[in-house]
């Protein structure tokens, strides 16, 4: 009896002793050994300070920053992310920063962005997902690698680029349409465009993609709004179970049961014939969760996951474009009657067609300058994925790397001294051009093989929108509007862009 408590004494030290070495491992001697290491390199940082690294210090900064609106300026770099602006300046285009014990190597030299993404040599693969981003994203084209991700995007292609995109200009059309008869209401008073193109950029991207409208899916866009602004709220927290927590979890478990309704109503609705599940977004996503050949399907956690994304991504990046475009324009007269010159010699007061849009270069110039400037998308991650040289740095497996698009896109070195003017003439010749041939430094919507498959789908939207809107009104910055752009997981306007319309 005496030698089984003995041994059962001695199990319980080495047990402890291991996790006590595996704790000491992770919490000290990695961190340390890493953060040697890129010093070495010539890469610096804030020192690795346990258990919070320097989350603690990145959250004061952006709540001292971002705790009040801003003056009329578009130099926005110091306000949205305050500690790269801050630590670029002291420790160059190259840092390293610590989220708790994880080691963040934030990148915003041109050419090794290019590198990263480029990715040919595979070794720069998507960060792994935790805690809240892990509920809100996924498994999903946006974060999945290999043939996971590999299925999903030849279909995300199919349904969003070229004749495809075509045939959903009429409904978006339609949609935009019916927000414009809304507007008639409010002419010559002030009107929030940021709320309004919430609205109909919901509308569309259901009809679109789901084939259905914006009410049947509205409390899944509610619920995955909720989660992503508790995502967003928590960036900087390491803490766990927290009522932040608890109410993720209940977020999470909800939309998953409402897409799998909306699933099972496909499925139990279903026409004879090839598309039997319907030939959107939805429907082919159902069709691949249930496909008898196991080497096209998909997961049903897969399938909820990339609808859950479509309903969120799918919508905010072109809220957010249409936005801040409306906004430099509403300041910018100038501009808005270049476009407006533009849009009627093509269209008069017709409805905008694909052909047309295609040729719209000035409203090209304008989208890019409003993407320069108020990127929806702040910042790229990726991780590496073994020991791999990156220019002249040796990189260790493991490492996480952050791309800050805004402090590319802010860049005077890049831009010239006018970086923070909304000047369009820019893009007059192309984005190589107006880059100086750096064209990793302009990514609001990535670069490489992971290029967001959703592009052509939020500047076409964008396109059309714009113009229904210049064919018809005039508008100018109400005295009302108050400038606040925030971090809300997309480049958002926190108060709203208010907007004084007078019919033409």
């Amino acid at each position: 009896m005496a030698l089984v408590l003995v041994l059962v004494l001695v199990l319980l030290i080495v047990i402890s002793s291991l996790v006590l070495l595996n704790f000491a491992r992770n919490a000290w001697w990695t961190p340390t050994n890493i953060q040697k290491m890129m010093k070495s390199q010539g890469i610096e940082g804030l020192p690795y300070n346990f258990p919070h690294g320097n989350t603690q210090v990145i959250a004061a900064m952006r709540n001292q920053s971002m705790n009040h609106p801003m003056d009329m300026s578009h130099d926005i770099f110091p306000r949205i992310q305050p500690h790269v602006h801050s630590w670029i300046k002291t420790y160059g285009l190259n840092f390293i920063n610590w989220h708790g014990s994880e080691a963040q190597l934030f990148v915003t030299d041109p050419e090794l962005v290019k590198e990263v993404l480029n990715n040919r040599e595979g070794a720069y693969p998507k960060m792994d997902m935790v805690g809240y981003a892990k509920k809100l994203l996924g498994e999903s084209l946006i974060t999945n690698e290999g043939e996971k991700w590999a299925k999903v995007r030849k279909l995300a292609n199919h349904t969003f680029h070229a004749e495809s995109l075509k045939k959903m200009i009429p409904e978006m059309s339609r949609s935009i349409e019916t927000m414009l008869e809304k507007w008639k209401d409010f002419e010559g008073q002030e009107i929030d465009v940021h709320k309004e193109f919430g609205l109909v950029t919901t509308e569309v991207i259901s009809r679109t993609a789901f084939g259905s409208s914006y009410v049947e899916g509205k409390h899944i866009f509610e619920m995955v709004a909720k989660l992503t602004s508790i995502t967003v709220r928590n960036l900087y927290s390491l803490l766990l179970k927290t009522k932040d927590e608890t109410e993720a979890e209940k977020l999470e478990k909800a939309i998953k049961k409402s897409i799998l309704d909306i699933a099972k109503k496909r499925k139990e609705n279903m026409n004879e014939g090839v598309d039997e599940y319907g030939s959107d977004y939805l429907g082919q996503l159902v069709k691949m969760a249930n496909d008898s050949n196991q080497s096209k399907r998909i997961t049903i956690e897969q399938m909820i996951d990339e609808i859950k994304t479509i309903y969120g991504a799918g919508h905010l990046t072109t809220t957010s474009l249409l936005s801040w475009t409306v906004f430099l324009l509403a300041i910018d007269q100038e501009w808005q009657d270049k476009l407006r010159e533009e849009v009627i010699a093509l269209f008069g007061q017709k409805t905008p067609t694909s052909d047309g849009i295609a040729r719209l270069k000035t409203m090209n110039m304008v989208i890019h300058e409003s993407l320069r400037l108020y990127p929806p998308v702040l910042t790229v991650t990726r991780k590496v994925d073994r020991e791999i040289k990156l220019g002249n740095l040796n990189l260790p497996a493991g490492l996480n790397i952050f791309i800050s698009i805004l402090a590319l896109h802010h860049n005077s070195e890049i831009w010239g001294k006018d970086a923070h003017c909304f000047r369009p003439e820019r893009f007059e010749n192309g984005v190589s051009k107006a880059t100086k041939n750096n064209a990793a430094a302009f990514l609001p919507f990535g670069t490489g093989p992971r290029t967001c498959v959703g592009l052509n789908f939020t500047t076409n939207e964008a396109k059309i929108a714009l113009s229904m809107i210049l064919q018809r009104y005039r508008f100018i910055l109400s005295r009302n509007h108050v400038h606040n752009p925030g971090d809300v997981f997309i480049l958002t306007p926190k108060n709203g862009v208010q907007v004084i319309l007078h019919r033409l």
